[in-house]
């Protein structure tokens, strides 16, 4: 081959490798970004993949997964007491090298040091409830000191519209001990009636196991106990079912007054009914949805904020209807 043969040469290899190069940035240019994320995986657990209001947070995620282009396992044990149960869960979730994971602590102290482990190799995203560590890389989830301050306002309002007056005798009923979503809404109750209500007077501070009939077991004994009751605050879904339960059973609407935490069909209908007087409701759809979004930033190296309010509301049978509340009670969860 002459020398100017070869120069030619090279030229058009040159020129064919660039048309190549030019030629997959046109076809990357035009793959729409879902299909980058194909082969990330982001595990999102739960604390009950059971109860209504985390199948809501489920249903959130996988709408993210699916307009991410995400892989998104739904993970999470029976029952929100099977703490062990999660950290295996968080620990073999880990050992699967997924981009990032999304968590809601089952309970505040036993899951510190396992997010402190999992941080070490994966992103954490927090959601609803906090755990004692601060290796998470963003947290989403409701005030819940402010949630409780709501269910106290929404308490001595309904107590002071069944009788004239805010005072009286109330309790509050807790899901389980150790709980960081659960202490903190509890937290923010006490100082709030403290504070904003002398006159009403907490005479029953009691802790159940999970159970909705464990709710209604401790309520039907409470009304023995105390015939003076004039209000209850039952800090979660479960024991608002079972709180509802005992009141409509012994029919004290409209004397004991009631407010829960969260929502499902069941106390949906004893707030219709005048079982319940208000349910403070959060926005569990968005927590996974943008749980998993706020996930996927991060495994990009992305900057994220590392605190977000999801936000709360007081609902009652006065404002159900209400487009925006409605949307809270009526989550689309398929």
């Amino acid at each position: 081959m002459t020398l100017l043969n070869h120069i030619l040469s090279r030229r058009a290899f040159a020129r064919r490798s660039l048309a190549s190069v030019a030629g997959a940035a046109v076809i990357a240019a035009m793959m729409p970004m879902g299909a980058f994320a194909q082969n990330v995986t982001i595990p999102i657990i739960v604390k009950d993949t059971t109860s209504f209001y985390w199948q809501i947070v489920l249903a959130g995620a996988r709408a993210a997964g699916k307009d991410l282009g995400v892989n998104v396992p739904e993970l999470g044990a029976q029952a929100e007491t099977d703490v062990n149960g999660q950290i295996s869960i968080l620990e073999n979730a880990v050992a699967g090298s997924p981009a990032a994971i999304v968590i809601s602590p089952t309970e505040f102290k036993a899951l510190g040091k396992p997010v402190d482990e999992a941080a070490k190799s994966v992103p954490i995203i927090g959601i609803d409830s906090g755990a004692d560590s601060k290796a998470f890389s963003s947290f989403l989830t409701t005030d819940n000191v402010q949630g409780g301050r709501i269910a106290a306002d929404g308490l001595a309002a309904a107590i002071k519209a069944a009788t004239g007056k805010e005072e009286g005798e109330i309790a509050i009923i807790t899901n389980t001990p150790g709980a960081g979503s659960l202490e903190q809404r509890k937290e923010g109750f006490l100082d709030q009636i403290k504070s904003k209500y002398p006159g009403l007077k907490v005479v029953a501070d009691k802790y159940a196991d999970g159970q909705a009939s464990t709710g209604l077991n401790i309520m039907t004994d409470l009304i023995t106990a105390n015939p003076n009751l004039v209000g209850v605050f039952a800090s979660n879904l479960i024991m608002a079912q079972g709180v509802g339960q005992a009141i409509a059973e012994n029919k004290l609407g409209d004397k004991v007054k009631v407010i829960g935490f969260d929502s499902d069909e069941k106390t949906v209908g004893f707030l219709k009914e005048g079982v319940l007087a208000g349910l403070v409701v959060q926005d569990p759809y968005r927590m996974g949805y943008d749980g998993i979004k706020t996930a996927l930033a991060v495994s990009k190296k992305e900057k994220v904020e590392a605190n977000v309010d999801t936000g709360a509301n007081l609902v009652t049978k006065a404002n159900m209807s209400d487009p925006k509340i409605d949307a809270l009670l009526n989550p689309k969860i398929n």
